[in-house]
């Protein structure tokens, strides 16, 4: 003991912990606080410590590769002690994570606990969320089977829509104009290093705070918060009836924390991973993908909603709904904490719960918005073969057999994901048409590994004929003018 006792004292002495450690063991709280209504911020901060050690775990097998990160999974799966144990141990514990935080907000929301002094403790916790939001919207991306490909997708479409920065969003967030091997970088980058590295500067934040200024006493009907004289009663509440955290209210957190992390076993060995589906192939577009369950609400709410409606509700929902949570402790930063006297609070709650519960559980039966319910065996309408070359009509060949209809309308028939294409022709020239063919592009996914240089041609010379009989087709000015230069180059030679 005598030895332990000097190995500790070396340590301190240079180190010098054991004052603050100290202090935050037998920093008092109220008596009250002591209750099971106040264990899930600890709850998510275990939570998030599995998440980084079942991390840090499966970073080593895993290879952030378009031709290698499927494989890898089916490796930890299959081939790898206990590795499909951790891959289940890690995507449980993202999902307890999200739900953890969300109720833990719900409730130092009814509890007033975002009330002065308060007020940035709970900006930090919005700040929490969105982030715990990310790294389970990035962890479901590098799983990079179908519905991750897809749902990439969509979340590269919403970025596409913002207004003049939309197109260099989606190139920053793909790192290039495609959903390729620069893509699974860039997202194994941010879920392994930036948003961790900043959950924890911002936990640690947090957690400093709560110690600075103490626990949120219970919300006792009549005890109004007034900022000239609430310090001082906070103080004199915690001295009259006060604990200190280790052990009087330790224990609860310890206890709960343990069973949180026996129901995420539980359900790891029960259910196990999540994953992966099928390989992502961008030609099978006849799929219904689904993000996990803390995103279904907002797969509803796209399918539901009109065409005209989704830009404004992607947009400018979600930033209305920010500046309200990041403004409230200043609108509402003193007045009753308790939520027996506070009913607009309460319904406020009660009304999100409802609306995201139902679009939760219509997103089981609601079809992925736009409607894909074309079939692409059906034949070309005559009109747009009459007078076509060899060559454009093998484009319309592949035209079909790639089932470019499911998602295009030809004629007045066909899907209604991406533009009709009667006009394309007077749209887009020859070299946008190749580079859309491609590369792909807002909606719609890179071809360019699924066809060959030849169905490339023909497909491109069926699309320039698609174009009105009066009108002609798009073609590139500069590319004109360049040519017309050439042209009176060789005449005056010829001269």
């Amino acid at each position: 003991m005598r030895l332990i006792s000097q190995i500790g004292e070396w340590f301190d002495h240079r180190l010098q912990l054991a004052a603050p450690i100290r202090e935050t063991v037998e920093h008092r709280v109220p008596r009250n606080t002591a209750s099971w209504f106040y264990v899930f911020g600890s709850a998510a901060l275990t939570v998030f410590i599995l998440q980084i050690v079942t991390g840090i775990l499966l970073a080593m097998v895993y290879v952030p590769s378009a031709a290698e990160a499927w494989t890898s999974l089916q490796a930890l799966n299959h081939d790898v002690a206990l590795g499909w144990f951790i891959r289940a141990l890690h995507g449980w514990g993202s999902n307890f994570m999200v739900a953890i935080v969300l109720i833990h907000m719900v409730q130092v929301f009814l509890f007033g606990a975002y009330k002065f002094p308060r007020e940035l403790t709970w900006i930090i916790g919005v700040f929490l969320l969105l982030m715990t939001l990310g790294m389970a919207f990035s962890g479901q991306v590098l799983r990079f089977d179908q519905d991750a490909y897809w749902g990439l997708g969509i979340g590269a479409s919403i970025a596409s829509r913002v207004p003049i920065i939309g197109p260099a969003a989606v190139k920053l967030m793909l790192g290039g104009p495609i959903i390729a091997g620069a893509t699974l970088s860039r997202f194994f980058a941010l879920h392994v290093f930036v948003i961790p590295g900043m959950l924890i500067g911002f936990v640690c934040l947090h957690l400093l705070m709560v110690l600075k200024l103490g626990i949120n006493e219970w919300p006792m009907p009549g005890r109004l918060v007034k900022k000239a004289t609430y310090d001082a009663e906070y103080h004199e509440l915690t001295k009259k009836d006060g604990a200190p955290f280790v052990p009087y209210a330790v224990w609860k957190d310890m206890f709960f924390a343990a069973f949180i992390l026996l129901a995420i076993a539980a359900c790891a060995m029960y259910f196990g991973p999540f994953g992966p589906t099928g390989r992502p192939d961008p030609t099978i577009i006849q799929t219904a993908p689904k993000p996990d369950y803390f995103f279904l609400w907002l797969y509803a709410l796209l399918s539901l909603l009109p065409p005209s409606m989704e830009t404004p509700a992607l947009l400018i929902g979600p930033v209305i709904a920010i500046f309200v949570l990041i403004l409230l402790p200043f609108l509402s930063g003193e007045g009753e904490k308790s939520w027996r006297r506070r009913p607009i609070a309460v319904l406020t709650i009660m009304l999100i719960a409802i609306v995201l519960g139902t679009l939760t559980h219509l997103s089981g039966y609601t079809p992925w918005s736009p409607h894909m319910n074309a079939w692409s065996g059906d034949p070309v309408p005559d009109k747009f073969l009459r007078d076509t070359t060899a060559l454009q009509r093998q484009g319309a060949l592949v035209f079909q057999g790639k089932q470019c209809r499911n998602c295009h309308a030809l004629g007045d028939l066909g899907g209604q994901r991406g533009p009709a294409l009667d006009s394309v022709a007077t749209r887009l020239t020859e070299d946008q048409l190749i580079r859309q063919v491609i590369q792909g592009g807002g909606n719609m996914p890179a071809y360019g590994k699924n066809l060959s240089p030849a169905e490339t041609t023909a497909l491109v010379a069926f699309l320039e004929t698609l174009h009105p009989r009066t009108q002609a087709p798009a073609r590139d000015a500069a590319r004109d003018m360049v040519l017309g230069v050439e042209q009176d180059r060789r005449q005056d030679s010829q001269r």
